[in-house]
């Protein structure tokens, strides 16, 4: 194998992707990133390396090699490289994965960090509920966000839940964010576990039209932590039905449903909400206020 520079390798691993043409959206958004992820990692090189900085650096056969294998499994298993990796990132936060949750990828997690959201908050936000939480990268964040709450982080899958302690044990906030295994809201009950003053929630919204057409990188997901049923609105129905009996009198829901806004907009038309800009734009993300919800169940 001749010699070759680190920026030649990721060039050589940009091109196989492309040609193999997998699937991105799971932390990156092309080809080149991907390749400069996967390479990186696998030389155990920082993910924030200035490549112009290590133009001339060789790397040896053996690290070839070792990429090339690397880039051969991506290719072959459709894997989103985060399962491979076993890492992923949200607003600069790593996180544990593996394939028993859903590669975190939250736009909540924006609007966490850059504060959007605090407007609807106030010194009375103590109960924080992140619902659906997978690998438990919301409620971590929740509670990095705001040293002064405490988060529950509850799921249906016990395998997601245990990769969600990792995290919680892997940033050492055992004391503040707690797990809970619940079917949608149904464990969670006042007082053992809320009334809450703010749920987040990304939970399964896909279509089944988009379920039919998703990439294999998706598919390589947990599809529970995906299919929301025919208008993917599905476990939205059951969500808003029983979350004000979970929630404190001025407390409000930050909801993500993705691309599914006309189908979220036929279900719910007079329901009053608002959008939060995010990065995939400002219909995506939602906040709801508690007494919204009630006028669903049509409550004073």
């Amino acid at each position: 194998m001749s010699a070759m520079s680190l920026p030649a390798l990721i060039e050589q691993a940009t091109k196989r992707l492309e040609a193999a043409g997998v699937a991105f959206g799971h932390g990156t958004q092309s080809a080149f990133d991907e390749a400069v992820w996967l390479v990186l990692w696998r030389l155990g090189l920082p993910l924030d390396t200035d490549l112009e900085e290590v133009f001339d650096q060789a790397v040896t056969a053996e690290q070839q090699a070792a990429c090339t294998a690397l880039i051969d499994e991506r290719i072959s298993t459709r894997k989103p490289a985060a399962y491979l990796t076993h890492e992923a990132w949200l607003q600069g936060v790593s996180f544990y994965i593996d394939e028993r949750a859903i590669v975190p990828r939250s736009l909540i997690a924006e609007v966490l960090a850059d504060g959007t959201i605090d407007a609807w908050l106030s010194d009375k936000t103590q109960q924080v509920l992140d619902l659906c939480t997978g690998n438990g990268s919301l409620a971590v964040l929740a509670a990095l966000a705001w040293p002064g709450v405490q988060v529950t982080g509850a799921d249906i899958s016990e395998d997601a839940l245990a990769v969600a302690t990792i995290n919680v044990e892997r940033h050492d906030l055992q004391e503040r964010v707690t797990l809970v295994h619940s079917d949608g809201l149904e464990s969670l009950n006042p007082p053992a576990h809320g009334p809450f003053d703010l749920i987040l929630c990304n939970p399964p919204y896909v279509c089944q039209a988009s379920m039919d057409a998703l990439p294999a990188e998706y598919r390589a997901e947990p599809e529970l932590a995906l299919a929301g049923g025919s208008d993917g609105m599905d476990f939205v129905r059951q969500l808003f039905k029983q979350a004000p009996e979970r929630m404190s009198e001025h407390a409000v829901l930050v909801l993500e449903i993705g691309n599914e806004v006309d189908h979220f907009i036929t279900a719910f038309p007079e329901l009053e909400v608002a959008w939060l800009d995010t990065s995939a734009g400002d219909d995506q993300v939602l906040v709801i206020a508690r007494e919204a919800l009630l006028t669903l169940k049509g409550q004073a």
